[in-house]
Order: structure tokens, then C-alpha cells, then sequence
């Protein structure tokens, strides 16, 4: 089972949680989009089980409690990828004009990456940066590993792992599970 679940920072990080949960919660920039991750969960799963967190940071349930999560966040959206089926990782990102994208790409992509850039219109090439990019951080994340990783992950490469991707009006998103699973906008649900 893969439940790919979309809601608002702003929204569900001024919901109620419990006073326990909240004083663990960041203080600064980071506080609405932790709180937002807390509060999704929580409508998810009832009693929401404790969550550790892995060398690289990436949170998890106890392995006393058979699901995998993981959350991204971008601008005021935010999703959470959970799995009964093992370590999951999920990107999403708004898409939006990054002066920088070329660089980036020809930094960061693969050969076969750059290439799928390249094959599109111009007009389609900013789209095809942030379908890769987000493609490229749900395989580090699901290995639970950080964005400094990046440069290694090659999303057109087969692999044991599915990756899929869906671009969701201005939202793009990429799922990596460990099982096949088709990410399309009839799988995600919205709160």
C-alpha cells in the first residue's frame, strides 16, 4: 500500500497537536513546515506512532510499527509518501523560473539526464529540469540520505527501485518505492 497525501503549510501547521509534540518542534523557519509534517501525519495515522530519526536526519516510525514515511515540503505545499511496504522517499516542488537551472543541471544530472533535458522544447526545458530534480531527491531520500548526495543519484538509470513522477498543475512530484507503484494525480489525495 502507497498513500501520497498534499496539504498546505500554512493550514495544517496551525492545527492542534498535542503540547508534548509541539515543545519538540523547531523553533525558526523550519517550525510551520515541521508542525505541517506532524499534523499530516496525525490525520493519517491515529495515534500517531513515535518517530525516530536516522543518521542522515530522516524521521521514522519504531520498527515496532510496519509503515515507512516520508514528507517534503516546497513553498506552501507539502506532501507525505507512507508505505506498508519499506523505505520510501518523495520530492515536491513547485515549479518556477531558477536563473541558475542550467548550471545546476550540467553540475548535478547524469549524461542520460542532461540528454531528456535536451530532447525537449525550450519552452519545456525548466519542467524537465524540476521533473528530473525531484526524480533525483526521492531516491536520496528514500536511501535517507542528503541533498549534498544528490550528484549520485541518476534517475534514468533501472534500477530495483520504482521511481515515478506527476506534474500536478504547477507541482511536480517524484516517488521512489521499493515496490512498483505509477504516481498519478488520481493516486494523490488532497486535504
Amino acid at each position: 500500500m502507497y498513500r501520497l497525501v498534499l496539504g498546505n503549510v500554512s493550514t495544517l501547521s496551525a492545527d492542534k497537536l498535542p503540547s508534548a509534540l509541539i515543545d519538540h518542534a523547531p523553533q525558526g523557519a523550519r517550525r510551520a513546515r515541521w508542525l505541517a509534517g506532524r499534523v499530516l501525519l496525525s490525520r493519517i495515522l491515529s495515534p500517531l506512532p513515535e518517530i525516530i530519526y536516522g543518521e542522515q536526519g530522516k524521521p521514522a516510525f519504531t520498527a515496532d510499527t510496519p509503515l515507512w514515511f516520508n514528507l517534503s515540503h516546497s513553498g506552501d505545499d507539502i506532501a507525505l509518501l507512507l508505505s506498508d511496504e519499506g523505505e520510501v522517499g518523495c520530492d515536491i516542488e513547485v515549479v518556477r523560473p531558477r536563473n541558475n537551472w542550467r548550471m545546476l543541471a550540467n553540475a548535478l544530472f547524469s549524461p542520460g539526464e542532461l540528454a531528456e533535458v535536451e530532447t525537449e522544447r525550450p519552452e519545456k526545458q525548466l519542467a524537465a529540469f524540476w521533473r528530473i530534480w525531484t526524480r533525483k531527491e526521492a531516491i536520496i531520500k528514500q536511501r535517507g540520505g542528503s541533498a549534498w548526495q544528490i550528484v549520485s543519484a541518476d534517475s534514468t538509470l533501472n534500477s530495483a527501485l520504482s521511481i515515478s513522477h506527476c506534474q500536478l498543475g504547477a507541482l511536480s512530484l517524484a516517488v521512489c518505492t521499493p515496490t512498483p507503484f505509477i504516481l498519478s494525480a488520481d493516486a494523490v489525495q488532497r486535504l
